[in-house]
């Protein structure tokens, strides 16, 4: 294993603000990075989400604030969480070895979780945890409502997972990397008609702009738990998975999600910057 792969690994366990470290107490938002550097655009758009929220009320991530925090928004990535985190929309992994918390964590503020799996794991715990469910990436047409627009130029697309990125031929141009900038990806996802996704935020952000869109379930590289998670946290159990590219076509997308915006937004914790209760 390389030096660098180590070092990213390090940082994400512990937390640290690689990227931008301030010297004073401060919000820092984690999201997950994967360790060539590269930039997977699903766990990215917790820093473009958060950062428009911010500017709305008229802060940064930038800024001093009363108490130093950590927040986790976008991401499979609840098994990173420290006792204190913040915790709005995330969720829980599933997969081995990421499938629950850290043994040690026992207090979190949780604002909103992806889905109600995810609640009823933090509520094992004994952590309160309440029923405001939603992946943050789901706000992003009400966050930008002039800058994207479907266009159903193409009649699908598939966008992968990093895990199934070797399984297919990444350069067709029904194919959309999760690799690259966040708005070029969504820009891509919204030529289709149908989204075919193993990546959950292909598939979220599809469904987002009102495209039918269906997980198709290519290998066993990450677990069935946060996709059930995120579609019983829009209001849909028992969606059935598509197991090639070609069975998805036929499914069609899954029924149309149930999910509240302004519950998410309200539960959004302002007051980490505001220090306003």
């Amino acid at each position: 294993m390389n030096f660098r792969g180590n070092l990213r690994r390090l940082i994400n366990e512990v937390g640290c603000d690689f990227i931008h470290p301030l010297p004073y107490p401060h919000v820092e938002l984690f999201f997950w990075r994967p360790d060539d550097g590269t930039i997977n655009f699903g766990d990215y758009l917790s820093v473009v989400v958060v950062d428009h929220l911010l500017r709305h009320f008229g802060y940064t991530l930038a800024d001093e604030v009363p108490l130093q925090k950590r927040i986790f928004a976008i991401g499979s990535v609840l098994h990173y969480a420290r006792n204190g985190d913040v915790v709005w929309g995330s969720g829980v992994n599933g997969r081995p070895g990421q499938g629950d918390l850290n043994r040690r964590v026992q207090t979190l503020d949780v604002r909103a979780v992806r889905g109600p799996r995810t609640l009823e794991i933090l509520r094992r715990r004994g952590i309160t945890v309440p029923e405001v469910f939603g992946d943050p990436a789901l706000l992003i047409p009400r966050l930008f409502p002039n800058r994207f627009h479907p266009t159903a130029t193409k009649q699908w697309v598939f966008v992968p997972n990093l895990h199934d990125l070797n399984l297919i031929d990444h350069t067709a141009n029904t194919v959309v990397s999760p690799l690259g900038s966040w708005n070029r990806r969504i820009d891509a996802i919204l030529e289709a008609e149908l989204v075919l996704a193993s990546s959950l935020h292909g598939i979220i952000v599809a469904e987002a702009f009102g495209i039918p869109a269906r997980y198709v379930r290519l290998s066993s590289g990450e677990s069935e738990f946060k996709y059930r998670d995120y579609y019983e946290g829009t209001g849909r159990f028992g969606v059935e998975f598509a197991s090639s590219i070609d069975e998805g076509r036929e499914m069609g997308g899954a029924a149309r999600l149930n999910f509240d915006h302004r519950a998410l937004m309200g539960a959004f914790p302002i007051d980490l910057w505001s220090g306003e209760n």
